[in-house]
């Protein structure tokens, strides 16, 4: 395994839709006090707001919880649903652009064992990390991790494997009208970690 570096900032400042292509095949990293985890990357969703009905930031929102979408790019976006689950984005484009990538699914790579420990599942079971909740908990992904500097050495994403992507509408968010038709959903086919394959 080579040395995990952060990706650049320059990784991050492009169209949402570009780098949520481009996230499928690198490693998510986390260094944390019980030890070293990462995943690579095989299923994102891009969310391109204020336009797009199904963003957080859309029509412009802008609380505490979505303020660090419409700061610079390659920082974290953690946000806490259903009352049990975090899910970690990546900021993306450009300063006072609200857009963010949704991380879905990783395929564990390091620290595995921690990770089974953490999610109270074998560590050769699919569920490790094939959702956007349950790989915050296994990664150990939560409220701390909000606004972090993705370009810093904590929590970051490192250079991994390319891969062929297959694209399909986005998951749970009926409520969008037409946005929720766009295929911003894109996932490594290959891999059985993936939440769901096809459309």
């Amino acid at each position: 395994m080579p040395e995990l570096l952060p990706l650049p900032r320059e990784f991050y400042a492009r169209p949402v839709l570009t780098v949520a292509k481009a996230c499928l095949g690198k490693l998510l990293v986390h260094r944390t006090q019980q030890g070293l985890v990462a995943g690579r990357i095989v299923e994102t969703e891009a969310y391109r707001g204020p336009e797009d009905r199904a963003a957080h930031s859309h029509g412009g929102r802008r609380t505490a919880r979505t303020e660090v979408m419409f700061g610079p790019p390659g920082h974290a976006y953690v946000f806490f649903v259903y009352g049990m689950h975090y899910q970690f984005n990546v900021v993306t484009t450009k300063d006072g652009a609200p857009h963010a990538v949704l991380v879905r699914a990783v395929e564990p790579v390091l620290g595995i064992e921690l990770m089974a420990a953490r999610r109270h599942l074998l560590p050769t079971a699919r569920e490790l990390t094939n959702g956007p909740g349950k790989l915050c908990q296994a990664l150990g992904i939560g409220r701390e991790s909000y606004g972090v500097d993705l370009c810093g050495s904590t929590l970051f994403l490192a250079e991994g494997p390319s891969v062929r992507s297959a694209s399909a509408k986005r998951i749970g968010i009926d409520y969008a009208g037409d946005w929720a038709e766009k295929p911003w959903r894109f996932y490594d086919p290959k891999s059985r970690y993936v939440s769901r394959a096809g459309p």
